[in-house]
């Protein structure tokens, strides 16, 4: 069972970066029975959601993020996205996603992925 996250990197500030978060092994078999997030730990700071989709495809997002990130899902292949534009330095952190079987509620993280925004 494995979570990858990959797509960040050094973007300026106003710019865009997309992550992915790919999902293998046997239990994403049913990989559309997850709710799935993206979650940030800025340095120094813990960890908080930044957004999130349900089995439905129902989104949520904090409200830092709102008209700027969007996330979205592709049941076929096993992959949650997080589409990140007019980025800012204040969203410089590691970014994680998360998988949560919808009945189970049995839970795995990815290794995170970093995004720095420079100024």
């Amino acid at each position: 069972v494995q979570l990858q996250a990959f797509g960040g990197g050094l973007v300026q500030g106003g710019g865009s970066l997309r992550l992915s978060c790919a999902a293998s092994g046997a239990m994403f078999i049913m990989f559309r029975y997850f709710d799935l997030g993206w979650y940030r730990q800025p340095p120094g700071k813990e960890r908080e959601l930044v957004a999130a989709i349900t089995t439905d495809s129902t989104t949520d997002y904090t409200d830092s993020v709102k008209g700027r990130f969007t996330i979205s899902r592709d049941n076929a292949k096993n992959t949650v996205y997080l589409q990140m534009n007019s980025l800012k330095p204040e969203d410089t952190a590691v970014y994680y996603c998360k998988a949560t079987h919808d009945i189970t509620r049995t839970t795995y993280w990815g290794k995170g992925t970093q995004v720095t925004v420079s100024s």
